[in-house]
C-alpha cells in the first residue's frame, strides 16, 4: 500500500520569466513558413487533436474558505452543469465557502458543492449561471478495459498553469493507494491507475483520458520525493508515479452524490488492526472502544469470520494489509458477493460474503 500525496495546489502560485531583448542587427536573416495565419491541421486520433477536444469540457477550480484555499482542476460530467472532481480540491469551501470554475476559453462562473465523497475522494459540484447547451460532456471510457502500456493523456493545472497536457502511459492498474488523512479529514482509499504522465500539484481533479479521449481515471494523487509530508503536506513534483481513481468506480460515486448527495460504501462490518505487521488484513483481536470487532449480524458475522482472523485475498487480488483492503472492498457495491480468503490458527480457508452497506462518511 503506497502513501500517497494529494495534488491540489495553492492559489496564487506563479512561475516566472525572464525575456532577453534584442537590439540592433545581428546580420543574421530568417525565414518563417507560411500558414496563412491559420492553425496547422492535426489528423484525427493524435494527441493534439484529443486534447484540442477535451481542453473545453475541462475547468480549472478555485476554492476558497476561512483560513484555507486552493486549485485543482475538474470536468464536464453531465449537460446539467455538473462538474466533477476531486473531494480535496472542493474541501476549502465545504462549510459557506467560494467556488470559481474557469474554462479554457475564460469564462468563469460561481459554483455550489452538490456532494462530497471523502472516502473515495470523489466530488461533485454544479455551475450557476450556465446554458445546457453551452456544456460538452467529455466521454467516459471503461477503466476495467484499460490495459498496461495504454496511452494517457492527462489535462489539469499544475501550479496554476491551467490546460496544461501531459502524455504517458498506463504503468499498472489496481494499484492500492492511500492519501490524506491529515488534520481532521479523512483518508482516502483507491485501487487506483498508475500513470507516467507529468501529474503535479493543482492536476488534481482532472481526467486521465485514453488515446480516444476518453476519461478513464481522476488524477488525485502523486507518489514525490519532494515533501516530508507522505500525505500531501508539502508535496513536490512529478516523478513519474501518478494515480489517478478508475472512472468506473467515480462515475458510481458521482451518480450516488447526485441523486442523493451522499456517498455510499460497501462495508464487510470489521474493524482492522492497523498495528499488525504480518502479510494481510487483520480483524482486530479484541473491541475497539467497545466496539465490537465483528459487527454482530453483519456481513462478516454472517460469513463466519471472526476476531484475530487474518484476511489475505477478496477473490483473486492479494490483500497485503488494512488500508490495501479497505481500497478493494470500495471497488465492489454494497450487495456484490466477493469470495474473501484468510487465516485462523495457522490454516487457510475460504468463505463467500455479502457486502453490506454505509451511507455518508464517518
Amino acid at each position: 500500500m503506497l502513501a500517497a500525496a494529494l495534488v491540489a495546489g495553492g492559489i496564487g502560485g506563479a512561475i516566472g520569466f525572464v525575456a532577453a531583448e534584442r537590439s540592433g542587427d545581428n546580420g543574421s536573416t530568417t525565414v518563417s513558413a507560411s500558414t496563412g495565419g491559420e492553425a496547422a491541421s492535426r489528423a484525427p486520433g493524435s494527441v493534439a487533436a484529443v486534447a484540442a477536444e477535451a481542453l473545453r469540457s475541462v475547468v480549472t477550480i478555485e476554492a476558497s474558505g476561512g483560513q484555507e484555499s486552493g486549485t485543482g482542476t475538474g470536468f464536464v460530467y453531465d449537460k446539467q452543469g455538473h462538474i466533477v472532481t476531486n473531494n480535496h480540491v472542493v474541501a476549502p469551501a465545504a462549510d459557506g465557502g467560494e467556488l470559481s470554475v474557469t474554462f479554457s476559453d475564460g469564462r468563469q462562473y460561481r459554483a455550489e458543492i452538490v456532494g462530497r465523497a471523502q472516502g473515495y475522494d470523489v466530488a461533485v459540484i454544479k455551475l450557476r449561471g450556465i446554458g445546457n447547451d453551452e456544456l460538452k460532456p467529455l466521454p467516459l471510457g471503461n477503466s476495467d478495459k484499460a490495459a498496461v502500456g495504454d496511452a494517457t493523456i492527462a489535462i489539469g493545472a499544475p501550479f496554476g498553469l491551467s490546460s496544461t497536457v501531459t502524455t504517458g502511459i498506463v504503468s499498472a492498474k489496481n494499484r492500492p493507494v492511500a492519501a490524506g488523512g491529515d488534520g481532521d479529514s479523512q483518508a482516502s482509499y483507491m485501487s487506483a491507475i498508475q500513470t507516467d504522465a507529468s501529474i503535479n500539484p493543482g492536476n488534481s481533479g482532472g481526467p486521465l483520458l485514453d488515446a480516444k479521449g476518453n476519461v478513464i481515471g481522476i488524477n488525485s494523487a502523486i507518489q514525490s520525493t519532494g515533501g516530508s509530508d507522505p500525505y500531501g503536506g508539502s508535496s513536490g513534483g512529478s516523478i513519474g508515479l501518478g494515480f489517478a481513481i478508475p472512472i468506473n468506480q467515480a462515475d458510481r460515486v458521482a451518480q450516488d452524490l447526485i441523486k442523493t448527495g451522499k456517498p455510499v460504501y460497501a462495508v464487510m462490518g470489521v474493524l482492522r488492526n492497523d498495528s499488525f505487521n504480518g502479510k494481510g488484513a487483520q480483524i482486530s483481536p479484541q473491541p475497539v472502544q467497545g466496539v465490537d470487532p465483528v459487527t454482530p449480524g453483519g456481513p462478516a458475522d454472517k460469513a463466519g469470520l471472526k476476531p484475530g482472523d487474518v484476511i489475505t485475498k477478496l477473490d483473486d487480488t492479494v490483500i497485503d494489509s488494512g488500508p490495501t483492503l479497505v481500497s478493494q472492498i470500495w471497488t465492489y457495491k454494497p450487495g456484490d458477493e466477493v469470495k474473501v480468503t484468510y487465516e485462523r490458527s495457522g490454516r487457510t480457508a475460504t468463505t463467500t460474503l455479502t457486502l453490506g452497506e454505509r451511507v455518508g462518511d464517518n
